[in-house]
C-alpha cells in the first residue's frame, strides 16, 4: 500500500512538472508575441544572424584547411619546373590560396614585380569575398538594439495616452502590464544585438587570421621565385 501511494505521489509529480513545462513555455511565446509589431523585423534580424554566421563560418573553414598541404605541392611542382601542372592543381583546388597563386604562376618570366602586382589584387578579390555579408552582422548588431527601443516608446506613448484617456484613473496592475509589454522589444533587440555584435567579433577574428596566412603563402611564393634555381628557369621559360 505505501509503495502504491509512493508510486501514485511520483506520477503525479511528474505530470504537474511537465504540465507546468508546458505552461512555461506557452507563456513565453505569448510573451513575446505580445511585443507589438515590431517583433517581426526583430525575428527576421535574429534569423539573417543565423544564416550569416552558418555560411560565413563554413567558408572560413573550407578555406583554412589543407593550406599548408597546398604549399608544399606547389613548391614541388615549381622546383621541377612544372607550370603548367601548378595552373592545374590551383584550378583543381578551391580555396583563395589557389586562387591568388594561380594568377602569380601564370605570370612566371614576367619581372617581380609583375608577380607581386598580380598576387596582390588577386589577395584583394579573394579578401572582398571572405568579408561577404559581414556588414550584414555590423548593421544588425546596432540596428537591434534602437527597434527595440523604438517599440519600447511607442509603447510607453500608448500607455500613458492610455492614463490620459481614463483621466488618471488608470488601475496600477494595467500600467504595468502595459509597461513591462512595451519592455519586451527592447529586451529581444537587446539579445539580438549582443548575438550579432558577438559574433561580428568572432567571425572578424578568423578572417584576419586567414587574411594573415595568406599574406605569408604569398611571401613564401615570391621567396620561392627570388631563389637562384627558380629564377634561373623562370627566365629560360
Amino acid at each position: 500500500m505505501l509503495y502504491l501511494l509512493q508510486t501514485m505521489s511520483v506520477d503525479s509529480m511528474n505530470t504537474s512538472v511537465q504540465a507546468l513545462s508546458d505552461t512555461d513555455s506557452l507563456n513565453m511565446l505569448e510573451l513575446l508575441m505580445q511585443g507589438g509589431i515590431l517583433m517581426l523585423p526583430l525575428f527576421i534580424m535574429s534569423l539573417l544572424v543565423m544564416y550569416v554566421v552558418v555560411e560565413r563560418y563554413a567558408v572560413l573553414a573550407k578555406a583554412t584547411a589543407g593550406v599548408e598541404s597546398f604549399l608544399q605541392h606547389i613548391r614541388a611542382m615549381l622546383t621541377a619546373r612544372d607550370k603548367n601542372g601548378a595552373v592545374q592543381y590551383c584550378d583543381q583546388v578551391d580555396k583563395p590560396i589557389a586562387r591568388i597563386l594561380k594568377q602569380g604562376i601564370r605570370k612566371l618570366g614576367r619581372p617581380i614585380a609583375d608577380i607581386e602586382s598580380a598576387i596582390l589584387n588577386a589577395g584583394k578579390k579573394e579578401i572582398f569575398i571572405l568579408e561577404k555579408r559581414m556588414n550584414w552582422l555590423a548593421t544588425i548588431a546596432g540596428v537591434a538594439p534602437l527597434v527595440g527601443f523604438l517599440g519600447t516608446v511607442t509603447g510607453m506613448i500608448d500607455a500613458f495616452r492610455e492614463i490620459q484617456n481614463l483621466q488618471g484613473n488608470a488601475n496600477p496592475s494595467a500600467l504595468a502590464g502595459g509597461i513591462w509589454e512595451a519592455l519586451i522589444t527592447t529586451a529581444v533587440g537587446l539579445v539580438v544585438g549582443i548575438i550579432a555584435y558577438a559574433f561580428y567579433n568572432f567571425l572578424l577574428a578568423k578572417i584576419n587570421r586567414m587574411v594573415h596566412e595568406l599574406e605569408n603563402a604569398s611571401a613564401e611564393f615570391i621567396d620561392l621565385l627570388q631563389s637562384p634555381s627558380k629564377s634561373s628557369s623562370a627566365k629560360s621559360e
